[in-house]
């Protein structure tokens, strides 16, 4: 079935403004995107104005009908990159700026004797720019690594640069050795391509948006509000995980870490005092086990940490180093009183990480009972702990 480019035109109007619709009505539901997602439904929008402009550009005195349909159209291109390049907290509007005032000084230039090759080849050169630099704002978005959807905006928008690339640098040497003909079967090719940008970019993008929140909403449901650590869910899950991951070869150690008399600290200061304690006590713990572990608050003051490749000594020295940076650092002073706070940690360790994540915590959790009953403020191992039990 052969689709005559007057339907082409209606078929990419159509989908652009359903486009925008869909995408103006999702920003209500994702918030942190709200303006990434005007911005988009705007460009849609502009891109859809510009291609009805274009399908009566000849009803229009001179050039006047190419030019300003042609500026209406790059404008939609530049608010996609625009919308995009937000996603990543960038901006492209001087940019944007400048490549609109050179074609608009290109079509007041030279439309008088070249409308037809300005119109033909040399407006598909900044749309060309545009869609090459949305593909590389999807590729370079920090944020947006992670989800999948994002190759496929890449692919969209990258295909769409190229298409215009050979439009404006090949088409014309070869329109020259093969006859107009085929710049009409490009102008074909180029509008089929342009009905499939104008349906997979917009709902790849809300799908990428879509992806990101899901994450951040999973994120929050694994995440302790109060110190931005792991909760103990997302303990228990990535514990299991990296038991399993590490085979029977690999040295594991679990740490317990229990505030001491928290409770009195509580009930003498009050909570807002307590919680400032519990993220300064987040803060040093972070710092001290590195990237590697798996750290989490499971309780009111209670925090555990999983150490992967490290064996007794090493996790007995990162323990010590919680404990004294806790003990320095931390200090409170409330109506004339200095708050000093203070960490106990039980240590067990699996040198063939064989145990599970439960017997390892409950072996840590006895090693901190010891701790705690010596006076806090220290570093006990499980073992040691056994061994004495075996002494008396």
């Amino acid at each position: 079935m052969r689709v005559d480019l007057f339907t082409l035109y209606l078929l990419i109007i159509g989908t652009l403004l359903a486009s925008s619709g869909m995408t103006l009505w999702e920003h209500r539901s994702h918030p942190r995107r709200s303006r990434e997602l005007s911005v988009l439904a705007a460009g849609y929008a502009t891109l859809a104005i510009g291609c009805a402009a274009a399908m009566f550009r000849r009803e229009l005195p001179g050039a006047w009908g190419s030019a300003l349909s042609n500026l209406v159209i790059l404008t939609g291109y530049l608010l996609v990159l625009h919308g995009v390049a937000l996603l990543s907290r960038r901006q492209y509007r001087a940019a944007s700026v400048g490549l609109l005032v050179v074609m608009a000084l290109t079509w007041a230039v030279g439309s008088a004797r070249w409308e037809s090759t300005i119109w033909a080849y040399v407006s598909a050169i900044p749309i060309a720019l545009a869609s090459g630099m949305t593909s590389r704002e999807l590729l370079r978005g920090d944020d947006l690594k992670a989800l999948p959807s994002r190759y496929i905006a890449v692919a969209v928008t990258g295909i769409h640069a190229l298409t215009y690339a050979f439009r404006a640098l090949a088409l014309p040497w070869l329109a020259a050795r093969y006859g107009n003909g085929l710049l009409l079967v490009s102008s074909v090719v180029t509008m089929y391509e342009g009905v499939l940008y104008s349906v997979v970019l917009p709902m790849t993008l809300l799908k990428l948006i879509r992806e990101e929140t899901h994450g951040q909403l999973l994120q929050q449901s694994q995440t302790d509000y109060l110190t931005g650590l792991g909760n103990r869910r997302w303990f228990f899950e990535q514990g299991e995980r990296v038991i399993g991951e590490g085979g029977k070869s690999r040295p594991l150690s679990l740490l317990a870490l229990d505030l001491d008399r928290f409770k009195k600290l509580n009930d003498r200061y009050g909570h807002k005092t307590g919680d400032e304690v519990l993220k300064s006590f987040a803060e040093v713990a972070r710092g001290a086990v590195g990237h590697d572990a798996v750290l989490a608050r499971i309780g009111g003051e209670e925090f555990a940490a999983l150490l992967p490749r490290h064996d007794a000594a090493r996790a007995q020295a990162v323990g010590e180093m919680i404990v004294a940076r806790f003990a320095q650092t931390v200090s409170h002073r409330v109506d004339g009183d200095d708050i000093q706070a203070t960490v106990s940690i039980g240590l067990a360790h699996s040198a063939d990480a064989a145990e599970s994540l439960a017997e390892l915590l409950a072996a840590a959790d006895e090693a901190l009972y010891r701790a705690k009953s010596l006076g806090g403020n220290r570093v006990e191992g499980a073992h040691k702990a056994v061994s004495l039990k075996l002494v008396k």
